[in-house]
């Protein structure tokens, strides 16, 4: 077996998909190993689930990010020093300036809510109740400099159902991000992940 791919969580507040991940590399479904997490608040729950994974964490805070590059300079030095091949956005509510971008090309994944290209933005879920689709859905991209733009590497439809309320979609759209997301990092892990000379990602 290849060597385990080695990731950095970036988050910033519960942690259900770093949990999501850990318990997948767990169970044997993604040849990955978390070297390191991130978190943007030094109250987010998603420390305490990596302080019980035996995961490195480094916390910021609101000062740190009053200069976003600074920061950015500090998640770098972190993610090399772990030796990190691919940077993970799991609910990491801050936008990455190219100090992280750069360093690493075409290796920061991010998830959004919705099938991109609609509903952009910190409120995907809520912008789809309100338009009133019957589908919706899960995006996981590579994140670049324009917001929620980046090449679309996998997505997953979610059906808005007739006795949905906002609260149960919400629930089966991170249902499905945990799913998701992990298949995906065990693509790259296994080298079924390719982009071609449009920049469209294909998945074997």
């Amino acid at each position: 077996m290849a060597a385990p791919l080695k990731i950095g969580v970036l988050l910033s507040g519960s942690g259900t998909n770093l949990q999501a991940i850990i318990d997948a590399i767990a169970a044997g479904q993604v040849n990955a190993e978390i070297v390191s997490v991130v978190s943007s608040r030094p109250d987010a729950y998603g420390i305490k689930r990596a302080e019980a994974a035996g995961i490195p964490v480094l916390v910021l805070n609101r000062a740190v990010y009053e200069v976003p590059e600074a920061a950015d300079a500090l998640i770098v030095d972190n993610m090399r020093a772990a030796e990190a091949d691919y940077i993970v956005m799991a609910g990491y509510m801050r936008k990455l300036t190219p100090v992280v971008l750069n360093a690493f090309p075409d290796r920061v994944l991010n998830l959004h809510p919705a099938l991109l290209p609609s509903f952009k933005g910190a409120h995907a879920i809520q912008d789809a109740w309100d338009a009133g689709v019957k589908v919706t859905g899960v995006t996981v991209h590579l994140a670049n400099e324009d917001y929620d733009k980046g090449p679309i590497v996998a997505q997953r439809a979610v059906e808005v159902r007739e006795d949905d309320t906002i609260e149960t979609l919400e629930a089966r759209i991170h249902e499905v991000e945990h799913v998701l997301y992990p298949e995906v990092i065990a693509a790259i892990a296994e080298g079924r992940l390719s982009m071609d000379a449009d920049r469209k990602i294909h998945i074997r």
